[in-house]
């Protein structure tokens, strides 16, 4: 992190501040104590009051218990922000931001010294937590920006002040605290709105952009194909290899690939990706079976993506879906259940386990209440050599069938 002076800090963040014998600046910012080294500030957010103890004891420049803990980080991370020469990148989007920014920072990262969020840091405290990590040499800021309603990446822009904005897609994806899609296109709209003169919006084909002092990218279907397990996409007149093989992923590696280039990165010939947990992981199994570990969201169109790569995975291979529920979908919700029924039956998967009352829509081949029962039912129907996909809204926790399964001895 760029140092702060802990009068600067004292300054950005009204409340109590404890600071450690001897030291005058920060040189990090947590939020967990646990995670503490030494010269770091530690932010109380929520409980976290009861922590400012353990984090001195952990070596902690100072912790502060400030009088509104996101407007303390929103204004730590605008202070480090503005003292950086980075190009900062921001993804938004119904589906898709996470796995673009995870490639973007693999594109980035061999070219240019990048700083990409953590997981899903995407919120009023993973953002500024992300900015607080740059250093005085940071070439590449990548961040993921995340929305529950209206006005909130307005906010997040404010004191991120992106160069490039991102949108991969829209989708009905939180339509519930919205209430439209068109509610939605106005709250991604929000990054293209906070991009300064001159930046760059990569957005969906049809997406409406009515500035004229930005350079507009629409994305198209990438021109890609798979070959010895890797994604080659072409590009500029030459192939770049990522190494995996989910169809819906190469658009997000599109997406990157634009990014890239307005953040000043060209991509090497071969990009190879660390995507976030619970996000597509292929696990191996017992009796040479794998599961398709996607547990971490769910929506209408992620589903359909994940189900198609089920397919295309197994290869002939006997299919089994353990799907969840898809959360905040609104009044529609019974529908697009329905609609997830509908594509497992033409896909031809050959077992379907339901976890969740709506997950009932899916006419499943055995349902379950939770994740806990869907761990023995699982491990009862699924059999040697199959492929399993595993997916759900975060609320449903499916992780644990998930993780259940890989642990199965052979």
């Amino acid at each position: 992190m760029i140092p702060l002076e802990l009068a600067e800090v004292a300054r950005l963040c009204p409340g109590r501040l404890v600071t450690a014998a001897g030291a005058e600046r920060i040189v990090g910012v947590q939020v967990d104590s646990r995670r503490i080294a030494p010269g770091e500030l530690f932010v109380a957010v929520g409980s976290g009051e009861q922590f400012v103890d353990d984090a001195l004891e952990r070596g902690t420049a100072a912790a502060i218990v400030p009088d509104d803990a996101f407007s303390a980080l929103a204004a730590l991370g605008g202070a480090v922000r503005d003292l950086s020469a980075a190009r900062v990148v921001g993804i938004t989007g119904s589906v898709g931001k996470t796995s673009t920014k995870d490639i973007l920072a693999a594109i980035c990262a061999p070219q240019a010294r990048t700083v990409a969020a953590e997981e899903s840091y995407n919120n009023e405290i993973g953002v500024p937590l992300t900015l607080c990590r740059l250093e005085s040499d940071t070439q590449v800021c990548v961040l993921e920006l995340a929305m529950r309603g209206l006005g909130q990446i307005a906010e997040l822009c404010a004191f991120a002040r992106p160069h490039v904005g991102v949108i991969t897609t829209i989708g009905p994806a939180h339509i519930e605290p919205l209430g439209s899609l068109e509610s939605i296109v106005q709250a991604k709209s929000e990054l293209v709105a906070a991009l300064p003169p001159g930046g760059t919006a990569i957005v969906p084909e049809g997406f409406r952009v009515t500035r004229d002092d930005v350079d507009i990218v629409h994305l198209t279907e990438p021109d890609a194909r798979i070959a010895d397990g890797r994604t080659l996409i072409r590009w500029d007149g030459r192939e770049i290899a990522f190494d995996f093989t989910a169809r819906h992923q190469a658009r997000n590696a599109l997406a990157a690939l634009h990014a890239a280039r307005a953040a000043g990165v060209e991509a090497g010939d071969a990009v190879d990706v660390s995507f976030s947990k619970w996000r597509g992981e292929d696990v191996p199994l017992a009796g040479g079976g794998l599961v398709v570990n996607d547990a971490y969201n769910a929506n209408p169109i992620s589903m359909r993506a994940a189900l198609d790569y089920l397919v295309q995975r197994a290869d002939g291979r006997r299919t089994v879906a353990v799907l969840g529920e898809m959360a905040e979908l609104g009044a529609e919700s019974r529908r697009y259940h329905e609609e997830i029924g509908q594509l497992v039956r033409n896909l031809g998967i050959d077992v379907v386990i339901g976890v969740g009352d709506l997950a009932r829509s899916y006419e499943p081949d055995a349902w379950c209440p939770d994740a806990t029962a869907a761990v023995d039912v699982t491990r009862r129907l699924v059999e040697p050599g199959d492929c399993v996909l595993v997916k759900a809204s975060r609320a449903a926790g499916l992780e644990l069938v998930a993780e259940a399964l890989a642990t199965v001895p052979a």
